[in-house]
Parts: structure tokens; C-alpha cells; sequence
């Protein structure tokens, strides 16, 4: 099982990888670490080919890309890239500081600053901005309490929709 785990993570980060050299870049809090790890692997001297006509190796990259994938978890919307404990959000939230792995069921990925939003998950924050849209047009005119916790509710996955969206645009714009 750890096997296909590990060989299914690193198969998502070469994805985001190659993403991320195509100018599909992530979003979120934990998007710049990400992005400054990608640029790093890119423009390392050790994967630089040895003459112009040879390629840079797919296991050469994946090497590089191994460590990282050991600390990625998935979640519904987001990827977290566990690389610490001490920033996980789900884990002060929890009051369990020690875990050795996050609590996914608890992320709060438009704060925490190891999750990041790829192309991936733009349906599911779509749908639960839809989903939240059409709650709140049912609300009744003395339901202000609820009305302005769900428009906060609303407002929030459409930002990261709007952020999905305008990093894949970047990449469309610089074809």
C-alpha cells in the first residue's frame, strides 16, 4: 500500500512539475514554497543535460522530486505538503502540535500555509461556491446572521476559483 502511495505521489508532484514549467502555477497559502521548490529543481546544474541534444531525464527529476513527495497528502480541494508540523494548521487547531501527519479532515486550505489549489481542484471549490449560492438565495429576509456567515462562506471559494483560474490563464497568455 505504501508502495502505490508513494508511487501515486510522485507521479502528482512530476505532474505539477511539468505544470509548473508550462506556467500552470499553483495557488494558495503554501503556493510560493512550492513554486520556489520547482524553480530550484529547474534551474539545478545537476539535472542540466551534458550536451545541447540531450533531454534532462524523467528519473533525474524524480529524484529531486522524491523527498517532497514523501511529505504530500491529498485532500478534496487542496494538496498539503506536510513539511511542518509547526505550520499545520490542522494540527493548532486541534491542539495536537506533535502529529507526525496532518489532520486532512480538518484543513483549512485557503489559510494554511502548506496547502496549495492546482487545476485539479477547481471543480470542487466551483461546486461548493454553486452549492453556497443557491443556500443563500433560500435564506428567508430575517436570517441576517446566517446570510452574512454564508456570504463570507461563498465569498471564499470563489476567490480560489478566480486564483485557479487566473494562473492557468498566465500560462495560456504566455503561448
Amino acid at each position: 500500500m505504501n508502495k502505490h502511495e508513494a508511487d501515486r505521489n510522485l507521479g502528482l508532484i512530476l505532474t505539477e512539475f511539468r505544470n509548473y514549467q508550462q506556467g500552470i502555477l499553483p495557488t494558495g497559502p503554501g503556493a510560493r514554497g512550492l513554486i520556489e521548490f520547482f524553480a530550484d529543481i529547474d534551474q539545478n546544474p545537476a539535472i542540466e543535460p551534458a550536451a545541447p541534444k540531450i533531454q534532462r531525464n524523467d528519473r533525474d527529476i524524480l529524484n529531486l522530486l522524491s523527498k517532497r513527495s514523501e511529505v504530500l497528502h491529498l485532500g478534496p480541494a487542496n494538496y498539503c505538503w506536510f513539511t511542518d508540523p509547526t505550520r499545520a494548521l490542522c494540527l493548532k487547531l486541534a491542539g495536537t502540535p506533535t502529529a507526525t501527519k496532518p489532520l486532512i479532515g480538518m484543513c483549512d486550505s485557503a489559510r494554511c500555509p502548506q496547502a496549495t489549489h492546482h487545476p485539479i481542484h477547481r471543480d470542487v471549490w466551483a461546486e461548493h461556491a454553486q452549492r453556497t449560492k443557491t443556500f443563500l438565495g433560500q435564506l428567508g429576509k430575517t436570517r441576517t446572521t446566517e446570510r452574512e456567515r454564508l456570504t463570507s462562506d461563498h465569498t471564499r471559494p470563489q476567490r480560489i476559483v478566480t486564483a485557479i483560474d487566473t494562473a492557468a490563464r498566465g500560462a495560456s497568455d504566455q503561448s
